[in-house]
């Protein structure tokens, strides 16, 4: 694959605005690096948010029954040790999605009358203004504040906006996918936005059968690869590009020794895309 910055009469309607946004500074480059890539945090627009919602309904995805499970027969015991000694705190969720299995431990905090402040950050705005607005009346009485943005970014507004106790939580098996490197540095990272008496509680998923593993993240209905095919969705309506994504195909990976699990964007033929006033060939 190779890449040229053919420049176009279109480029000067080009708006500030696009031009100066970091999803468009994280496509052009990701897209002009070789090997390509894209972050996966922009997996996660409103199309984005539906899609991954079925994908952890699907049969497939196990992880989600056994975080549900977790959540639900040992719900007072995770509110015993967060509650410790007893004094107010702030619980911060990473990646908090819809909050489906953490308002297990939410109901039972409120109904215990302890006295915290929920913050759930997600990358996904969407997902931010719908706990922001259905937490209250499923949970009443919570006191919560939702943060749109990058986890860590996320995380040092959430630390440096109250002097409380901080209970993280970063749940899923996200960080199973870092190599250990990047999930050295990512939890020196939190480690600077923690205080003596602070509790991080990380989720991660055991070694099985691969097979297993890797249906979980190519279920049979298509779904997952709906889900990833979306960014070029994304890229489409939001940077004016044209991708056909009937050219791109799902190729997920499962590797047993790291335990980490990679998506891919298979290019099915040679073609130019246009990127508002860029052209990337595939």
């Amino acid at each position: 694959m190779n890449y040229t910055g053919s420049q176009f009469p279109e480029a000067e309607t080009l708006t500030k605005e696009i031009a100066e946004t970091v999803f468009f500074k994280d496509v052009t480059e990701g897209l002009s690096a070789r090997p390509k890539f894209l972050p996966s945090k922009y997996f996660y627009d409103q199309a984005g948010d539906a899609l991954f919602q079925e994908i952890m309904r699907s049969p497939e995805y196990y992880p989600s029954d056994c975080e549900m499970e977790i959540f639900t027969e040992q719900c007072g015991a995770l509110a015993r040790a967060i509650i410790c000694g007893g004094d107010d705190f702030d619980l911060i969720e990473l990646g908090a999605g819809d909050a489906s299995k953490t308002s297990f431990l939410l109901k039972c905090l409120i109904s215990q009358g302890i006295t915290f402040t929920y913050k759930p950050i997600d990358i996904s705005g969407n997902m931010v203004h719908y706990l922001n607005s259905t937490l209250p009346v499923t949970i009443p009485g919570i006191q919560m504040e939702g943060l749109n943005g990058d986890y860590l970014d996320m995380l040092k507004k959430a630390a440096c906006g109250s002097s409380k106790r901080k209970v993280l939580f970063f749940l899923g098996s996200s960080i199973g996918n870092m190599n250990i490197g990047g999930a050295t540095e990512f939890c020196r990272a939190i480690r600077t936005t923690l205080s003596f008496g602070d509790m991080l509680l990380i989720g991660a998923d055991l070694r099985k059968n691969p097979h297993t593993i890797l249906a979980a993240y190519n279920d049979q209905e298509g779904i997952t690869k709906s889900f990833n095919l979306n960014l070029l969705n994304r890229i489409n309506r939001e940077l004016g590009a044209d991708f056909d994504i009937r050219n791109f195909d799902h190729f997920p990976t499962y590797d047993p020794l790291s335990g980490a699990c990679r998506s891919f964007l298979v290019c099915l033929k040679t073609h130019p895309v246009r990127l508002v006033h860029q052209v990337i060939y595939f």
